[in-house]
């Protein structure tokens, strides 16, 4: 029906020309961000469930952190009984070499002096040894390998994701065997000794003492090895766990990825189709618009 005051062709065509350019706005938004979400309204569940994800994953790379400052305290620790071990290696010979019969007083006099040195460095080494400025083995000093509950490390985004590493009982049990091995480990380190009969001083200044502090020492080095195995054990665990939080980092953000990321082949796509509509719905909308005109021909 031609009428003037109601243009039914020239409506249609003004809808399909808002229709097309709201999809071509939202088709040019996603190629500019690069987002195929950028409000609630473009996919609500699905911005829900990436958000969700995206909390996973940020949680899962703060916790790749957690686990190298955890490896780094670990290996600090291990570097310290390394250099113990080194120098109950070094007591071990001392104590060798003053249980036999060749050697003078004076010369056994000069090899507890020695062996007094590295009983105090040890002690040294369990005060003060610290990563980050906190204290590893110093009970005194709220040392964390002292405490009974050990240390736990959070190494995921879920509460439960913990490692937890207890040496406490083998450390006291080290500390108290150094005490029992040197009396001047246990001056200066204060407390050890108790649990044991201190070293009375005099380690290495007869046959018979040295020759029992060489089974002192050894004993104390199988200590500082099951320890360091204990150490070893975390740390290859905790380097596992951060291999296999990477992979799931990784299949989390390619999943976030795939409900918020712009596919551009289709994007492109639709935005051209979206310009050719609307380039024909202007011309449709001008032919519409010019019906009008044809009812005064009927007039004349």
């Amino acid at each position: 029906m031609l009428s003037i005051n109601t243009n039914a062709a020239s409506m249609a065509a003004v809808n399909a020309i808002n229709k097309s350019n709201a999809s071509l706005s939202q088709s040019m938004e996603r190629l500019a961000t690069g987002k195929r979400i950028n409000s609630s309204a473009d996919d609500a569940a699905g911005k829900q469930i990436a958000n969700r994800m995206q909390t996973q994953s940020d949680g899962m790379a703060m916790a790749q952190r957690n686990i190298a400052d955890a490896t780094a305290m670990l290996q600090t620790a291990d570097g310290m009984f390394d250099e113990m071990n080194d120098i109950l290696g070094r007591m071990d010979e001392l104590a060798t070499q003053a249980a036999n019969g060749t050697y003078s007083d004076d010369d056994r006099a000069a090899m507890q002096s020695e062996f007094d040195e590295l009983g105090q460095e040890m002690s040294d080494m369990l005060q003060n040894t610290t990563n980050g400025g906190t204290n590893l083995f110093n009970a005194s000093e709220n040392g964390l390998f002292t405490s009974t509950s050990g240390v736990t490390f959070q190494v995921g985004s879920q509460t439960s994701d913990q490692i937890t590493i207890n040496i406490s009982t083998q450390v006291s049990t080290l500390a108290t065997d150094l005490g029992t091995l040197s009396a001047a480990f246990s001056g200066d380190y204060g407390t050890d000794g108790s649990g044991g009969t201190a070293a009375s001083g005099s380690e290495l200044l007869t046959l018979d003492s040295a020759n029992t502090t060489i089974s002192a020492v050894q004993n104390v080095m199988a200590e500082v090895g099951s320890i360091q195995s204990t150490l070893g054990a975390t740390m290859n665990r905790l380097s596992s766990t951060s291999t296999n939080l990477q992979s799931m980092q990784d299949n989390t953000e390619v999943a976030i990825g795939n409900i918020m990321d712009t596919d551009y082949a289709t994007e492109a796509s639709n935005m051209s189709k979206q310009q050719v509509l609307m380039q024909t719905g202007i011309t449709m909308l001008k032919q519409a618009n010019s019906m009008s005109g044809m009812v005064s021909s009927l007039l004349q």
